[in-house]
């Protein structure tokens, strides 16, 4: 073998070992446990999301899930939709201070969700989503982290709990963290029409009823014109019928 191939060999097996290498950890590095909103999460408001929980393992399944509510920042309301195959159990806990929702008091919130495989598991090369609809949503930060525990049939277990900090590399096993949108104007989701769409529609109101009041004005207009012209028509046939009839009245007297 010439040194020139030998060198070429060399250099195409270098690469290939290196784009394995970034293939395998873009993979490993995208697989983790994350929350998502279904549309909109905005401070003070209602939201539905979606955890979502891939099988990061070749030879076994996942068959538990934990997911942990902050009680800095808590929620009253943490309802799952029911999954086929998945029992969900709902934990609250005492708050230390209460929280005011709708003027009432809450003296507990939620802590903890739990869904445990009932006939149904996730397996290698699978994702599983878990829905939850949350409630109302705090409006002093802008986000909420969710520590999540993944449970493996081969007892393992994976703790999603690192918290990401600014200018540093994500963590190993990060936890999924939902980012909360600017309050809306009526905290169920719905933003309120801004200025210029209020306006915008006031001036095509305007718009529409000064074409309606000149279309009215036209049309009295050739109502009016009609009228007129309608009553001289009359007249001129009042006035012929008159003087046929001074004519008719000589020509007999004739």
């Amino acid at each position: 073998m010439s040194v020139s191939r030998f060198a070429a060999t060399r250099v195409a097996l270098a690469g290939g070992i290196a784009l394995s290498s970034v293939v395998l950890l873009a993979g490993t590095a995208s697989a983790h446990v994350s929350v998502q909103p279904q549309g909109e999460a905005a401070k003070g408001g209602y939201a539905t999301v979606n955890i979502k929980v891939p099988n990061e393992r070749d030879n076994a399944s996942t068959v538990k899930l934990e997911v942990n509510f902050p009680l800095d920042h808590p929620l009253a309301s943490v309802m799952p939709q029911p999954i086929p195959g998945w029992k969900a159990e709902v934990t609250k806990s005492k708050l230390a201070k209460p929280l005011e929702l709708h003027g009432k008091q809450i003296n507990e919130a939620v802590s903890k969700v739990t869904w445990t495989a009932d006939g149904s598991k996730i397996g290698p090369g699978q994702f599983q989503q878990f829905p939850l609809s949350l409630g109302q949503l705090p409006e002093d930060t802008d986000q909420l982290v969710l520590k999540a525990i993944q449970t493996y049939d081969n007892k393992e277990v994976v703790r999603w709990i690192e918290e990401s900090k600014e200018g540093a590399d994500e963590p190993q096993n990060p936890a999924p963290v939902l980012k909360l949108s600017a309050a809306s104007g009526d905290h169920h989701g719905a933003a309120a029409p801004s200025a210029s769409a209020s306006a915008a529609s006031d001036e095509k109101a305007s718009h529409d009823d000064k074409a309606a009041g000149h279309t009215e004005t036209a049309s009295a207009s050739s109502t009016d014109k009609t009228a007129r012209v309608l009553g001289v028509v009359g007249i001129l046939v009042g006035v012929a019928g008159v003087a046929f009839g001074v004519l008719a009245g000589r020509r007999r007297s004739a």
